[in-house]
């Protein structure tokens, strides 16, 4: 098990990743720092070879798929992800790596929205979406993170093997971030320098698809880990219509006794029925959500014997050395 792991995916980042990987073997000379080669199609692999580097392949297209495979083959105390286009500053790196190690942090946030980010993106609507997405998240999850879809982020062992990696793509950090509100994991948000991309290094970021998928997961997230708030919003939506068009035949029954329109009566009916169904959906779903929650809680201290097994076999298999 390595003490702390450095985890950098990477597509077509020749220009930036020899530095990447030099600037985090300064500051942390004790991480071992894993490249995946995601389908390049530049000399990104053999550059990070040259740099020392330990390269690795995902063949699988997208950065919640790389992740996935890094989650699975690495085993560490403390993980850092980054990104290698050299955006994100190694110096942030050792008080991430101890907040995770000294003060058992399960999941550090690379906050670049409280400091240089908007000075140094010149992409407005990336710098829109950035301030949506936190805001949307914060709001429905009620939880307080500063930078939502942020790259650079430190983990515990116990998050890692927890963590179930179900986006393929950029949405990955949202996911990460709902999951840990989620299952009350400990966050902590530490404010770094952002730079941008330098001249000549393409982001692969689109901003119109990729912010789509990233709504998409929000909405899909909160249905999933907040089904009363889902369903119950539905069930609201659909009495308050039908109330709405079902008073004023109510009004003119009792004026006259008479009732004026029978399908729009039918249809209200059906309506609140609907209603009924989806809130106690959300009902049911929620009381499965609880049970998950507790299994959840089993497994984190499955994991956790299983990290003190780890390191009681490399303590013994140094001591025979």
């Amino acid at each position: 098990m390595d003490k702390i792991a450095v985890l950098i995916p990477c597509y077509n980042e020749a220009k930036t990743i020899g530095k990447v990987i030099c600037d985090f073997k300064k500051i942390l000379p004790e991480a071992v720092i894993y490249v995946y080669d995601n389908n390049c199609t530049d000399q990104t692999a053999e550059i990070a070879r040259e740099a020392g580097a330990v390269v690795r392949c995902e063949y699988q297209q997208g950065k919640g798929n790389v992740i996935r495979r890094m989650f699975r083959e690495i085993d560490a105390e403390c993980y850092i992800m980054t990104d290698g286009d050299d955006t994100y500053p190694a110096e942030a790196a050792r008080e991430m790596a101890n907040c995770v190690l000294q003060k058992n942090i399960d999941m550090v946030i690379g906050d670049r929205l409280s400091s240089s980010y908007f000075t140094e993106n010149k992409r407005l609507f990336h710098n829109f979406g950035n301030i949506f997405v936190r805001k949307s998240i914060n709001f429905l999850f009620q939880n307080d993170i500063k930078d939502i879809m942020t790259g650079y982020r430190a983990f515990s062992y116990e998050f890692v093997k927890t963590f179930p990696v179900l986006s393929k793509g950029f949405e990955i950090e949202t996911e990460m971030s709902i999951h840990a509100i989620d299952k009350n994991m400990s966050i902590e948000n530490l404010i770094i320098d952002y730079r941008d991309r330098p001249t000549g290094s393409q982001s692969k970021l689109n901003t119109y698809s990729d912010g789509l998928k990233v709504l998409r997961t929000i909405g899909r997230l909160y249905r999933t880990y907040k089904p009363i708030g889902f369903f119950g919003a539905i069930a609201f939506l659909l009495a308050f219509l039908s109330t709405a068009f079902f008073l004023p035949i109510v009004y003119i029954f009792f004026r006259t006794g008479l009732v004026p329109n029978f399908p729009t009566l039918i249809v209200c009916g059906f309506t609140i029925i609907v209603a009924i169904q989806s809130f106690f959906t959300g009902l049911t779903l929620q009381t499965i959500i609880q049970k998950n929650r507790q299994d959840f809680e089993m497994e984190l201290h499955r994991v956790s014997e299983n990290k003190k097994t780890l390191l009681q076999k490399e303590t013994k298999g140094k001591l025979h050395l």
